[in-house]
């Protein structure tokens, strides 16, 4: 029986995992006008600070585009500080996979995620449906065995939302998929990365770069015309057939004086305006790089909290990075030349921060912990809860940080459950991912739990 072999956690503390991070929001559609009714233009109604009320005009599509231009954006701004306390959680059940770690809205309906398992699949968030895909293999398919054991680390779709880049069956190899079908276009598989790989970026619709365990990172550029006559279907066997592509440039982490060897890549971030490439490794440095042809390195900086730094965002409102440490997040405004927004602390007992992701000026935190925490950049404080449930009471914050408390999902009761955690029932799920559907107001989070050994998964729909 679990109870009876308690005495076992005296065993050596269990490793953690490391999470991936991915999270970019879908477009927002606009609603057109037709002939006559252009010359019939409705009086636009008296601003009405409602949740309920702006809720209703996006889901009929509010006065048309010229209407809704000046109204929807002072709504979003209020809808961003607003929306999270009105969450409420829905479950999905992911069966036996073990542990998200990427994830991102493909539609209104469905995500696509990438597990410790190396499971790539897609979930329908309304049917709770799974449809796995398949994995693209290495020219050379013996070297995909020694590598078992990763998962899917990260997940990018490209901005004009055609493309999709994840890891391959080896996850040294960079996969990229034509949306919306998933077929598979090209595989990145030769004279790339020596380990797996950790973080994935685009830099446009054809170009991006990848960061690898292995303290590099590569440029990929990607010509769906030009693979064409090379991705189809074979009639016969009906096994996909796909190009296989070598990197652009790669270039290395600069080795730190400070723990040298610990140079792995582990998260990335564009900043598109600037063709700029950010960069974090584990020896706790923030890499700069321009990113054009080539890669070209502007700076590294050595972080203030530098354990632990799994994950970083990029706020293109504000210009600013922010990278997830062991309890902190931390701020890098580059066009100050320094660090001029404080850190925040997660207070989540030393788990970590697991996932991040900007909209406007409010930032979502993915803890350790199994809770979601919302950051107010501009006001630098957290979110707070309302002192009154009503949504259109005036009346003042509570003081109570907003903390959003995920559900416990599934855990397989192993021998490693039972002998280093006492047959424990309730465990929190280290959030290693989530993505919002801001057109729908919706957001997902998907994670599992923190110790390597444990086997389990967290999904949720909040909306």
């Amino acid at each position: 029986m679990a109870q009876q072999q308690t005495g076992s956690r005296k065993r050596k503390a269990p490793a953690v995992e490391a999470g991936a991070e991915s999270s970019p929001s879908q477009g927002l559609a606009a609603a057109d006008g037709e002939g006559p009714l252009l010359l019939k233009r409705q009086r636009r109604p008296a601003t009405c600070r409602s949740m309920v009320h702006y809720l209703k005009v996006r889901e009929v599509g509010g006065w048309g585009p010229a209407g809704l231009q000046g109204f929807d954006g002072e709504m979003r701004g209020y809808a961003v500080q607003r929306l999270p306390e009105l969450l409420t959680e829905r479950q999905l059940d992911l069966g036996t996979l073990n542990k998200v770690f990427a994830s991102q809205w493909l539609n209104s309906r469905q995500v696509v995620c990438g597990t410790k398992c190396n499971t790539l699949f897609v979930v329908d968030v309304q049917s709770g449906h799974i449809t796995r895909i398949p994995l693209l293999r290495d020219r050379e398919a013996r070297l995909a065995q020694d590598q078992q054991g990763c998962g899917i680390h990260a997940i990018e779709l490209n901005p004009s939302k055609t493309l999709l880049a994840t890891g391959g069956e080896n996850p040294n190899s960079l996969a990229i998929y034509q949306l919306p079908t998933l077929d598979p276009l090209c595989l990145g598989d030769r004279h790339g990365h020596k380990d797996w790989i950790f973080a994935v970026a685009w830099l446009s619709d054809t170009v991006a770069v990848s960061g690898s365990r292995d303290g590099t990172v590569a440029l990929w550029r990607m010509d769906p015309d030009k693979f064409d006559d090379t991705v189809a279907w074979h009639s016969e066997v009906g096994l996909p057939v796909y190009a296989h592509i070598r990197p652009k440039d790669v270039e290395a982490i600069p080795r730190a004086i400070i723990n040298p060897s610990n140079r792995k890549v582990r998260a990335l971030a564009c900043g598109a305006k600037n063709q700029e490439l950010g960069a974090v490794s584990l020896d706790g440095y923030f890499h700069l790089w321009k990113a054009q042809s080539t890669l070209s390195r502007l700076l590294s900086i050595r972080l203030p909290y530098f354990r632990d730094n799994v994950c970083l965002t990029y706020c293109d409102d504000m210009s600013v990075y922010a990278v997830g440490s062991h309890s902190h997040v931390s701020f890098l405004d580059l066009r100050q030349g320094q660090q001029n927004i404080r850190p925040l602390c997660s207070r989540e007992g030393g788990t970590g921060v697991r996932s991040l992701s900007f909209y406007r000026h409010i930032i979502t935190v993915g803890t350790g912990q199994g809770s979601l925490l919302f950051y107010d950049i501009r006001a630098q404080k957290f979110l707070e809860e309302r002192a009154s449930a009503t949504l259109e009471s005036s009346s003042g914050p509570s003081g109570r940080k907003l903390r959003l408390a995920c559900g416990r999902g599934w855990l397989n009761h192993n021998d490693f459950w039972v002998n280093y955690f006492g047959g424990m029932e309730v465990f929190p799920n280290a959030l290693y991912t989530h993505c919002y559907n801001w057109p729908e107001m919706k957001l997902f989070v998907a994670g599992g739990p923190l110790p390597a050994g444990l086997h389990g998964n967290y999904a949720g729909l909040w909306s």
